[in-house]
């Protein structure tokens, strides 16, 4: 079979599955527990919050641990907007974002919350002067996307972090696909808050972290114990903390090889759609994107047919997101980027390359490609 779905999630790495295991077998301790067991627990946490604050160029204990970006988005805004209240009501973000953010939006709008919704322009980005003209006396929180999980475009995060930086205005990022590939330094960025996942980097599903400065005294999100410094309430689940940890480890160690072996992959598949005269466009960035996010229009191709021809060739790839993709509901960031009249919507795929793809697999999918089109043209 041919994975091409890296954006939705990857593979575990042999070294990080191997570390969960050992974790599981031997460091079962509660880290919260002051006996032996449970100090032995609470070191290995630590050590790998310092790996998360290290990866972005932060503090250890600006690091909470989440269960993931889902939890980290939700707690970055909804947290900080009721936190804030009293300054303002207004938020700003994107048309384009993930659910996790789009949704906890929505849901603040419900409470009396005031949202704009940045419109991107074909590359799928926006402008740092979007933004700051966007922004009003009671804007308290900003939250743009740093690389789009749909089509890879990326935002001028630090840019926009510094026309915010001396401003009332907290800043968050969605950074769950940009972690790992691109070089992330919060304090350059001025980045306030920041949220991140280990399953889009080789680690396991359900772990994460919500970087967030150490001043901010967020209340928590979650109800219940003290864990996190009374900042996310819940037993840490140390063996898959130490899994992330190793993912984000060797991810930094390989960065430079893997976004070249994943953006070479890239664009030997448009080379090879064009020799093959395959009509294809490119939603969003062509070059300069996230390197392992390729989103196309392929003219004549239905999305919902077309997956199915794939899947029964073994190859996997989506439509859209992961999160929506399952019920084939048309992707909200196309429809930002195109309108909602466009074909784009209901004839693009999003290919996304991992470490273990080939050019083998790659040709494939070229060949797959080619046929259907010609048979639906006809």
């Amino acid at each position: 079979m041919i994975y091409l779905d890296h954006a939705a999630t990857t593979p575990v790495d042999a070294s990080v599955a191997e570390v969960i295991m050992e974790t599981l077998q031997n460091d079962y301790g509660n880290p919260s527990s002051l006996y032996q067991k449970g100090r032995e627990g609470r070191k290995l946490v630590e050590d790998a919050r310092w790996v998360f604050a290290d990866s972005i160029g932060a503090k250890p204990a600006d690091i909470i641990i989440t269960s993931g970006a889902s939890e980290s988005n939700n707690t970055a805004l909804i947290t900080t907007a009721l936190a804030r209240r009293e300054k303002g009501n207004h938020l700003i973000t994107t048309a384009v974002e993930h659910h996790s953010v789009l949704h906890p939006m929505e849901y603040l709008e419900t409470i009396g919350f005031d949202v704009t919704y940045l419109p991107v322009d074909e590359s799928g980005s926006v402008t740092a002067d979007q933004v700051e003209a966007a922004l009003r006396p009671d804007t308290i929180l900003v939250s743009i996307i740093y690389g789009n999980n749909e089509t890879g475009s990326i935002n001028p995060i630090e840019e926009i972090g510094k026309r915010l930086s001396d401003k009332d205005v907290l800043f968050h990022t969605d950074a769950v696909q940009a972690y790992g590939s691109q070089t992330i330094d919060v304090e350059a960025s001025h980045i306030d808050m920041l949220s991140t996942t280990a399953h889009k980097i080789n680690g396991p599903k359900g772990i994460g972290f919500l970087f967030r400065r150490q001043a901010l005294h967020l209340p928590s999100f979650i109800h219940g114990g003290t864990q996190e410094n009374t900042h996310r309430a819940g037993t840490e689940n140390t063996p898959y903390i130490r899994g992330f940890a190793q993912a984000v480890k060797k991810t930094i160690a390989n960065r430079e090889a893997s976004n070249a072996h994943k953006a070479g992959l890239k664009h030997f598949f448009l080379k090879r759609l064009e020799e093959r005269d395959v009509q294809f466009f490119v939603n969003g960035m062509a070059e300069g994107g996230l390197p392992h996010i390729l989103n196309i229009w392929l003219p004549h191709l239905q999305s919902d047919k077309f997956l199915i021809q794939c899947d029964l060739k073994g190859i996997m790839l989506s439509a859209g997101s992961a999160c929506t993709a399952g019920s084939l509901e048309p992707s909200h960031v196309l429809m930002a980027m195109y309108g909602d009249k466009t074909p784009r919507i209901a004839e693009s795929v999003r290919i996304s390359f991992g470490n273990e793809n080939t050019k083998e697999e790659i040709e494939e999918l070229v060949d797959l490609i080619a046929s259907l089109q010609k048979r639906y043209q006809n």
